[in-house]
């Protein structure tokens, strides 16, 4: 019923005179929306637990609003996006070719509803019924006759299809539902063939295509995680937003990084609307939002879940963002490799943004700047771990500094699940708020060979950079030399072209296997001293310096070291730092000992 706090929908369970009851979502008006987004481990790994241990615990009190990512495969060679990519290269290669036709009836069902426009039109886009707001649709292509030469990426959309029947076959117990869900599988595999064979033929795969292989991967993960909802007890709903930004022209002409705040704005009212039309059922959204002015791919990368999921809040005006990985939240360093590391409660929006730069995997800062600005916090919490708190990524950058004794005020449904006291929030914000490291890093170092400086010398060297498709993470300079730390992520005959190319300036030399070690914390500028602790606890563990840097926002201190005593160096900083304290005989833990015995060594 319309006001319930919870409603219930009764439905065949199958041949039997047993009817299945759905628990349907929140209808209270006054009930808020919570965006849930779950990564691509997440739902190839933990797809019953999603629907039985979280959403069901949240439909009762909030609105909730589903967000996959394509499923990760049962190996990593064999996740669903990997598989689409090396589709799409198999596509460009030349095979032989043949005519033929094929049909494929649209499917009409409740769950994963679509238009019944079956135009064999290539790329053609079928618009929602206005009765029913969250729909989408494939449309079918021609397909290859049986019999025929095939091309090769029928083998890659073969293993696509059976890593999602297998799945599903895991995953959903009732017959009907599971019978539906592999019709649905089968007819978008053919689609998919249908496409890339197309594609073929016409020897191209413009941008708007890849766009369009890519996203097949959030379509069959949401499909089979509506499957999975529904075989759970919970009415949910297949969302697809392909159509959700009409398609121009001009589009793939859109200059890369061109699309301003506006034209995301726009995005999260429409994407708002079309899933407000889905109350009572639960909608499963995918993270693919169709044709990006510019390409989906080029204009937001490979993140456009994320930035999907955080859109997505904004339109709903949601009450949280919730990122589901397999991690409890955020740690005041890497765990695998500092035993002592802690859960962070809460972290400010910046901090958040400079340990995702300096090699933590967070939230990408423009993702993270679209909900923050609408002050909408973002919970990252663990699907194995579903009652811990998790971290909040805070909207209010003045919570609890030292200049503010008063006690914390963050909003009931910030905290919610957090079991941290207001004076240990306080006492936390008077520390950094982590270290991190930033592995596979090369140092490039160049000295002018020219007596008088020219004003060009740094121009040079950064159109050079540009040329080169470099990006510098750390920058040191003087009159006549520059020190760069940038990912080693160039081949072998690309770095020697840069190199070559830098010699134009002067003197270079190149350092391989370092790494970015980073200090990071708002409240770092206020501080005194921390500087000398860092580089004084490297020094007494005989770490050596490479470079250093501190960001022009004064929340990060970071210097560049061998990559050989990156774990050394992270448990120094963590335990002189960040004052943790191991426990052990008269307060020193193991890890400390072993510390002491490799400063005697290094000493010797």
């Amino acid at each position: 019923m319309l006001g319930s706090k919870l409603d219930l929908v009764t439905l065949p369970a199958s041949s039997s005179t047993n009817p299945l009851v759905l628990r349907r979502n929140n209808t209270d008006p006054e009930s808020k929306w919570i965006v849930q987004k779950f990564g691509g481990t997440s739902v190839g790994k933990f797809s019953v637990n999603i629907a039985r241990d979280i959403v069901s615990s949240h439909i009762d009190k909030h609105k909730i609003a589903v967000v996959c990512s394509a499923r990760s495969g049962s190996e990593k060679a064999l996740g669903t996006t990997n598989l689409l990519l090396k589709a799409a290269s198999e596509a460009r290669q030349r095979h032989k070719l043949y005519n033929g036709s094929g049909t494929m009836t649209p499917s009409t069902n409740g769950i994963f509803r679509r238009s019944s426009d079956a135009s064999p039109t290539p790329m053609r886009r079928s618009s929602s019924s206005p009765s029913s707001p969250c729909t989408g649709a494939l449309t079918p292509l021609i397909t290859p006759q049986t019999g025929q030469s095939q091309p090769e990426f029928n083998v890659t959309i073969d293993l696509i299809r059976s890593e999602h029947i297998n799945a599903a076959k895991a995953s959903v117990k009732n017959p009907e539902i599971l019978q539906e869900l592999e019709a649905e599988i089968e007819r978008d595999c053919d689609w998919l063939r249908s496409f890339l064979f197309a594609a073929q033929v016409i020897n191209e795969i413009s941008p708007r295509s890849r766009d369009s292989i890519i996203g097949f991967g959030e379509r069959l993960g949401c499909k089979l995680m509506t499957a999975v909802l529904r075989d759970q007890g919970i009415d949910a709903e297949y969302v697809s937003l392909e159509d959700i930004i009409p398609v121009s022209e001009d589009s793939d002409t859109v200059p890369e990084g061109s699309l301003d705040q506006a034209f995301y704005d726009s995005v999260a009212a429409a994407v708002g609307e079309r899933i407000k039309g889905c109350i009572p059922r639960v909608p499963v959204v995918t993270g693919f939002f169709g044709p990006v002015p510019g390409s989906l791919l080029r204009q937001v990368g490979r993140g456009y879940t994320d930035l999907l999921s955080a859109l997505l809040a904004v339109g709903l005006e949601a009450s949280e963002l919730q990122i589901w990985k397999e991690v409890d939240g955020i740690f005041t360093a890497d765990p695998r490799k500092v035993p002592t590391a802690r859960l962070i409660p809460i972290i400010s929006p910046d901090e958040a943004a400079e340990l995702t730069y300096y090699g933590s995997e967070v939230v990408h800062p423009f993702t993270m700047e679209q909900v923050i600005r609408r002050k909408i916090p973002i919970r990252i919490k663990n699907v194995e771990n579903p009652l811990g708190g998790g971290t909040v990524i805070h909207p209010d950058p003045n919570l609890g500094t030292p200049e503010d004794d008063s006690p914390c005020e963050a909003p009931v449904a910030m905290l919610q699940g957090l079991s941290v006291s207001n004076d240990e929030l306080r006492r936390n914000k008077r520390l950094p708020a982590a270290v991190t490291i930033k592995e596979r890093i090369v140092v490039l170092n160049v000295k002018s060979n020219r007596k008088s400086v020219s004003h060009g010398f740094l121009a040079g060297i950064f159109g050079t950079l540009d040329r080169f498709g470099v990006v510098v993470d750390l920058i040191s300079t003087s009159e006549v030399h520059v020190s760069m730390a940038t990912e080693d992520n160039l081949s072998r005959t690309t770095m020697e072209r840069l190199v070559a190319e830098l010699k134009r300036s002067g003197t270079v030399s190149v350092h391989r296997e370092m790494a970015i070690l980073s200090l990071v914390g708002q409240q770092m500028r206020n501080l005194v001293g921390i500087s000398g602790r860092m580089f004084t606890s490297l020094g007494q563990g005989n770490v050596n310096i490479e470079m250093i840097s501190q960001g022009a926002s004064e929340i990060n201190i970071s210097c560049v070291i061998e990559a050989r005593d990156a774990v050394k160096a992270l448990n120094l900083i963590h335990q002189s730092c960040l004052q943790i304290k191991p426990e052990g005989p008269r307060g020193r833990g193991w890890f400390a000992s072993i510390l002491d015995v490799r400063f005697k060594i290094d000493v010797i």
